[in-house]
């Protein structure tokens, strides 16, 4: 049903072309306050802007600043989103996100506190296990800074991703191919190539890919189980927040004045590949399908997408399918 909801509106594959080109130029906007805030300081520092590298641009500005204006971009990829999906499908956001009547709070809020407590827990046990590996890293002042500009705009550049990858193109290539499979597959691919100008690409190797393109899988088959990408959305949010205000490293996305900085040497290794994708992954969709009694695995990740008959939009629009 949250796949086939997108028959409703205007969903010529065409539209989602132009929509992604859309949020791409409304992104390209948003991270001109950054680009303009670093050609000044290079100009007052005397740096060749051709020669200046991401790492660069880093040690350019102070690190809250240069957080809050690359989340700006995200901000305007949303408003971006918002207008497409408004003017181009003529959709509600609501039918984007959930086959149900209205956004259940009530799951963003569980995988958001679940993941974000979880996770925090294993960063904490692993400092203690091995504390040579971290530096503490807390200044109060900066921190409060941190934490403001965190709260109020990750998770819109979590949600962005969401809506992009988990929603509208889920639904775009679920009406184009009429089945499951594929826009999972596609959504997924994407979703981790575009996390390949990552430093962390940079500093562990292309293996890291492995790790992206499983969480996009992960995400993926969460929404399609769920019928709506509300738990997506908590986890995504929970994983980027907790980890930007607990710690940081030299080598990550997010360089910011976290309680804890890794100082321990990069690397990537088998086994911090197969633990997440393969066994914390599998575990945690366990868990969230027990808890939301999710059944019909096959149907629901590789069944048929059918266009429902004109007669029945009135039915699903009364049991909350469409909005």
């Amino acid at each position: 049903m949250f796949i086939a909801q997108a028959f409703k509106v205007k969903h010529e594959f065409w539209r989602y072309i132009v929509g992604s080109v859309v949020i791409i130029i409304a992104s390209i906007i948003g991270q001109l306050p950054l680009g303009f805030a670093v050609f000044i300081e290079a100009m007052n520092e005397g740096l060749d802007m051709t020669k200046i590298d991401e790492q660069t641009m880093y040690s350019l500005l102070e690190s809250n600043l240069f957080l809050f204006l690359m989340l700006i971009s995200f901000v305007a990829g949303m408003i971006g989103l918002v207008l497409v999906v408004k003017f181009l499908h003529k959709q509600t956001m609501t039918s984007v996100t959930t086959s149900r009547k209205k956004i259940d709070w009530k799951r963003i809020w569980f995988a958001f506190f679940f993941w974000g407590i979880l996770s925090s827990g294993l960063v904490i046990a692993d400092y203690y296990m091995s504390p040579e590996d971290y530096a503490f890293n807390f200044q109060l002042e900066r921190f409060a800074i941190l934490a403001v500009i965190a709260i109020a705009l990750i998770p819109i550049q979590t949600s962005l991703e969401e809506y992009i990858f988990r929603g509208y193109l889920m639904q775009g290539f679920g009406t184009l191919a009429k089945n499951k499979w594929f826009p999972l597959i596609m959504t997924s691919v994407i979703f981790g190539g575009l996390h390949l100008f990552n430093p962390e690409v940079k500093t562990l190797g292309y293996s890291i890919m492995v790790y992206y393109i499983g969480t996009g899988l992960f995400l993926g088959i969460m929404t399609l189980m769920d019928e709506g990408m509300e738990l997506a959305l908590g986890f995504h949010a929970a994983n980027n927040l907790f980890t930007a205000l607990l710690v940081t490293a030299d080598w990550t996305a997010f360089q910011t004045h976290s309680v804890l900085k890794d100082i321990s040497e990069p690397e990537l290794g088998f086994i911090d590949l197969i633990l997440p994708v393969f066994v914390l992954f599998p575990i945690l969709l366990f868990i969230f399908s027990k808890v939301y009694k999710w059944t019909d695995w096959k149907e629901k990740l590789f069944g048929n997408v059918e266009e429902p008959p004109k007669e029945d939009y009135k039915i699903m629009e009364d049991i909350g399918t469409i909005e």
